[in-house]
């Protein structure tokens, strides 16, 4: 009997111990639920940015900064007009969004890029284009025409430019100029191509040019546009930033896209000049004419290179015309007009702090306009260097690295088939000009 009541109690017990364990184990389990439903993983915020509050509408602040001018729509029409943002409408995309065309209420065609509200980014592009785009009004320079804020929507409504982004017509056209691809591209002439790089030269000149300059700090072949006439617009100024005269934008991060940046980037010196995007000017001119990308590599006697690397080593043999694409037909190019092509180019992409690299100013660029025969050497910022003669006694706004200065071309001794010349300055500490040194050895 006694057994009987000890094999009772034990079984007792055991229930006991197991329904507290049992327990013990749904508390643990409810309580790391709670703490992950508080805390989540770390992990969890590298793929996907929880939405920052945004108010529902800009602040006075914001609507100042913008020009007046610009309409505000509503998100219901532009969710109507893109059918609800729908992917067929989709015509291009990139890290802070995607565009979308669509025709409005009133017949006209635009291009709608809706930012990612998720997208710490995307709210400062927004914010970006509007204080910087919204402002320009120049015919190499894509328009904004409108916007749209509402909660955490922010929507930007561009002019749409017909034929598409300048990469496409490089890479993704037939393979003569005799017929077109299914997109209806085909490869675009030499003669085309110079009007494009005069162009994207024309509307880099209008931003630098300005009271206060804007620097773009992204020029690459993706976010240039062609219309129907092949002329160029600029566009995405979502990285932009606009210097005052008194000392550069200074940013901790570096903007661009690789194989277009300035050396000088990778070496922390991220301020925002126009030196960078002279740099990319010129690495786009001969990404234009060798239909190469300039950051994929490139043979060279048996040996993957650089582009630039590349390109040096092409130009220092003298074979410039066998750097232009062999899509272009050869009867279309002059030796000498593409050797000067090449020399402007290289004079873009040097090191900033080089006598060679100069920002875009006005009288270069309206020479350039005019005809390609007249480009001129870029070493403008040297005190002795080549130059056109048809730049004498031009004066220029020329940025020095920390701020603008006013100079006058004077003429120097000719030494060089261009000619030489001097630069005065003109500062309240320095009213002298300055004469050109001599040249030992040649007359």
């Amino acid at each position: 009997m006694d057994r009987a009541i000890q094999a009772v109690f034990a079984a007792i017990l055991s229930f006991f111990l197991v329904s507290l364990i049992l327990a013990c184990v749904i508390l643990i389990c409810r309580s790391a639920k709670k703490r992950n439903r508080q805390n989540p993983p770390q992990t969890r915020s590298l793929t996907r940015t929880r939405p920052a509050p945004v108010p529902s509408d800009l602040t006075t602040c914001d609507s100042a900064a913008f020009d007046p001018s610009i309409h505000r729509l509503d998100m219901a029409e532009l969710a109507a007009a893109t059918k609800n943002f729908s992917s067929d409408l989709i015509i291009g995309d990139g890290s802070f969004g995607y565009v979308y065309k669509a025709t409005l209420s009133n017949g006209v065609t635009v291009a709608i890029k809706k930012l990612d509200p998720n997208a710490f980014q995307g709210l400062r592009e927004f914010r970006a284009e509007m204080e910087t785009l919204g402002k320009l009004r120049h015919q190499n320079i894509v328009k904004i025409l409108g916007f749209c804020s509402t909660g955490l929507d922010r929507v930007l409504i561009y002019e749409f430019i017909e034929r598409g982004s300048l990469d496409q017509w490089l890479y993704d056209t037939s393979a003569t100029d005799e017929q077109e691809n299914s997109a209806g591209r085909f490869p675009l002439s030499w003669e085309t191509r110079k009007k494009v790089v005069k162009g994207i030269a024309n509307g880099l000149s209008y931003l630098h040019g300005l009271d206060t300059p804007i620097i773009h700090r992204d020029i690459k072949a993706s976010n240039v546009l062609l219309d129907k006439e092949f002329e160029p617009h600029i566009s995405d100024f979502g990285l932009a930033r606009q210097v005052q005269e008194a000392h550069s934008h200074v940013s901790t991060q570096v903007a661009g896209t690789m194989g277009y940046m300035p050396p000088e980037y990778r070496e922390g010196n991220t301020a925002a000049t126009p030196y960078a995007d002279v740099y990319s000017f010129g690495i786009l001119m001969i990404e234009i004419a060798t239909q190469n990308r300039p950051n994929w590599p490139v043979r060279f006697e048996g040996k993957d290179v650089g582009l630039v690397e590349w390109a040096r080593k092409m130009v220092a043999q003298g074979r410039q015309v066998e750097m232009v694409s062999d899509k272009i037909p050869r009867k279309e190019l002059v030796e000498n007009e593409v050797t000067k092509y090449f020399e402007i180019a290289f004079s873009s992409n040097v090191r900033q702090g080089s006598a060679a690299r100069l920002p875009f100013v006005d009288a270069y660029l309206s020479k350039m306009k005019q005809n390609p025969k007249l480009l001129a050497n870029k070493k403008i910022w040297s005190r002795r260097s080549t130059i056109l003669p048809e730049f004498v006694d031009q004066t220029v706004r020329i940025y020095n690295g920390k701020t603008f200065i006013r100079c006058k071309i004077t003429e120097g001794k000719v030494g060089h088939k261009f000619g030489e010349f001097a630069l005065t300055r003109k500062r309240k500490n320095m009213r002298n000009k300055q004469e050109p040194v001599k040249k030992k050895g040649k007359k």
